[in-house]
């Protein structure tokens, strides 16, 4: 009986920390305006051949995306001087909101 509260109460601790750390899909939308200038409001806009598709990205790679421009790692000089004054949170933000946007259909043929 004991265990199971313990295995119960570490669970709920998991689930807390988790929660803690994702990200907010509204907030995204909120602080992406300066983002919206070349990737669009759902992340479909693309005004040329070295803008990414951002919409329907996954999380996880929007996220160490983000940080590596934060970081210099990934070099762009645009891209560095939008994601330098971003935080932890706000990156987790942006990455869900576009995250959840539709991307570019694909086209199937039959």
């Amino acid at each position: 009986m004991r265990r199971s509260i313990l295995i119960a109460a570490a669970a709920a601790l998991m689930l807390l920390a988790h929660n803690a750390q994702a990200g907010n899909p509204s907030r995204g939308l909120e602080i992406s305006q300066d983002c919206q200038a070349c990737h669009g409001r759902d992340g479909n806009l693309v005004p040329d051949d070295q803008t990414p598709r951002l919409a329907g990205q996954y999380e996880d790679y929007l996220i160490h995306a983000l940080k590596a421009y934060r970081s210099g790692e990934r070099e762009n000089a645009l891209m560095q001087g939008f994601a330098g004054d971003l935080s932890d949170q706000d990156i987790r933000d942006l990455a869900a909101w576009y995250s959840r946007q539709e991307g570019l259909k694909i086209l199937r043929i039959r």
